[in-house]
């Protein structure tokens, strides 16, 4: 029980760059090639914020605080990406960690 207030709180209070580096840190470490644009200025709106590739899979995921929405280009592109096959497409919160570690595993 304190176990789990202890993770809710450290969730919550985690920011989405702080959570990004926790992720490329972990997919590095199992072999993936990570992609991140540097300053997203001139991106397509709402683009994933992460690909990932380890022959044969590719992904892409959206990297959001515990309680952040998509916007709506987050979401026309994850419906979009949604429809191609081979493409993993995934929204990563900080209480998601356990998830990341086995897709990434």
């Amino acid at each position: 029980m304190i176990e789990q207030i202890a993770r809710q709180v450290l969730d919550n209070a985690m920011s989405e760059r702080e959570f990004q580096a926790q992720i490329i840190k972990l997919a590095r470490l199992l072999g993936w090639r990570v992609f991140h644009p540097w300053l997203s200025v001139h991106s397509a709106s709402g683009w994933p914020d992460l690909a990932l590739c380890r022959p044969p899979r590719f992904l892409l995921a959206e990297i959001k605080r515990e309680r952040a929405d998509l916007t709506p280009a987050q979401v026309c592109w994850r419906l979009d990406l949604a429809e191609c096959p081979g493409v993993e497409i995934y929204t990563w919160r900080p209480s998601d960690f356990e998830e990341i570690t086995r897709v990434l595993g």
